[in-house]
């Protein structure tokens, strides 16, 4: 190896470990930054949290905290075949119009002053679903 192309290549050594620990020391200091960054950061939010919760003592909030997750998550659609869908169109039918019923008497019957409530047809379910 010649004389010159030795010297070029200690010297590019040299320089990469001089700039090995300053480059080190660079991304710690960026790290460090981030992890206090974040840290106060989450302090805010948690600090956000417990005055509004302080402020408000009702129950509406953890209703309106719990819709916007209910929004983001999307729905599954179900693989049913079409005779399975109108079967299952038609329980759901059967079970609303008993639910109507059910409360078209417990109206009336409220209005005779019965001592005890009528009894609620039993849900069937079609299909085992």
């Amino acid at each position: 190896m010649k004389l010159k192309k030795l010297r070029k290549k200690i010297q590019q050594l040299e320089k990469r470990l001089r700039e090995g620990p300053q480059k080190l020391a660079k991304l710690r200091r960026r790290l460090q930054e981030a992890e206090s960054r974040q840290a106060l950061k989450s302090a805010r939010k948690s600090a956000a949290r417990a005055t509004a919760s302080a402020g408000k003592k009702s129950a509406e909030p953890t209703t309106g905290a719990k819709k916007p997750s209910d929004a983001k998550k999307a729905k599954k659609k179900l693989n049913l075949s079409p005779e399975r869908r109108a079967q299952l169109a038609a329980a759901m039918k059967a079970r609303w119009a008993a639910k109507r019923a059910a409360e078209g008497s417990n109206a009336s019957s409220t209005n005779q002053n019965s001592p005890t409530p009528p009894p609620q047809p039993p849900e069937n379910r079609a299909g085992g679903v």
